[in-house]
């Protein structure tokens, strides 16, 4: 068997639950719509304080701190959110706890939930259910186009798309990413133009060979699923049905094919 803990650390975990009670790791591609919609009730709907019609864009630079919403009066003083180091001036005191919403970022529906010291850039396009962690970087021209997970300190990054996928906490893609039906653990990072492919060719089930063990999973969806600590190099594609043991290495410009590969594996 592949169960989560085989691939992740999952003390702490920012959304450890998506885990529970499994001991397929892929069957948790089967909650996360579930899981994204039930934590963005359960934390605050993001969407509902913005005061902006839904599928239109943020006309103003927004801060969000405590359940209040400061639309002026405040000073961004720069930092990295992933390091806990986003500052903003508000009444003259200095947080690092507060959310930032830029103007030209576009919430498109209200089961959207930014925790404390989230930054979304302009142009960044959000559709829920989403739940994004505490400090993680939403950046310009990135496209969640919901069912997505995004832990503590993850960026999501410039022209990156996710759907149906699951970000752990530090995780980064940082630049052209596609992450479709797929799992990133901690600290995975994805170079430039990584592909996560998650459709196959032809319909046909997928089979994952664990030592002597065998696993048939009938998933019409299925892309990749990442340990912790695994990287890609730049414009690599993993194929439909990839999963990576803890940190394993995928040389640039590789096509990684489906099925499982143990921990540690350099892939070229």
């Amino acid at each position: 068997m592949i169960a989560p803990a085989d691939l992740f650390n999952l003390e702490g975990l920012t959304h450890a639950q998506l885990f529970d009670g499994l001991d397929q790791v892929w069957l948790a591609l089967d909650r996360i719509q579930n899981l994204s919609a039930q934590l963005a009730e359960r934390d605050g709907h993001t969407g509902r304080v913005l005061r902006v019609s839904f599928g239109e864009v943020m006309p103003i630079t927004v801060v969000l701190h405590r359940g209040t919403v400061y639309e002026d009066n405040f000073c961004l003083l720069g930092g990295d959110p992933t390091k806990g180091g986003m500052c903003v001036e508000l009444a003259g005191c200095k947080v690092y706890d507060a959310v930032v919403v830029h103007a030209g970022a576009a919430i498109m529906s209200d089961d959207i939930h930014l925790a404390p010291g989230v930054k979304v850039e302009p142009g960044a396009l959000l559709k829920g259910p989403c739940h994004i962690g505490p400090g993680a970087e939403v950046r310009q021209g990135a496209y969640i186009r919901g069912a997505a997970l995004v832990g503590a300190g993850c960026v999501v990054g410039h022209a990156t798309e996710l759907k149906n996928a699951a970000m752990l906490d530090g995780a980064k893609a940082g630049h052209f990413a596609y992450l479709g039906d797929s799992i990133l653990g901690r600290d995975c990072n994805l170079g430039a133009g990584t592909k996560l492919a998650n459709l196959k060719i032809v319909d046909r089930p997928h089979r994952l060979v664990v030592g002597e063990q065998t696993h048939v999973v009938q998933r019409r969806k299925f892309g990749a699923i990442m340990g912790d600590g695994c990287e890609t190099g730049c414009n690599s594609v993993t194929n439909p049905g990839v999963i990576l043991g803890r940190r394993c290495m995928v040389a640039p410009c590789v096509s990684v094919a489906g099925g499982y590969y143990k921990p540690r594996a350099i892939i070229r």
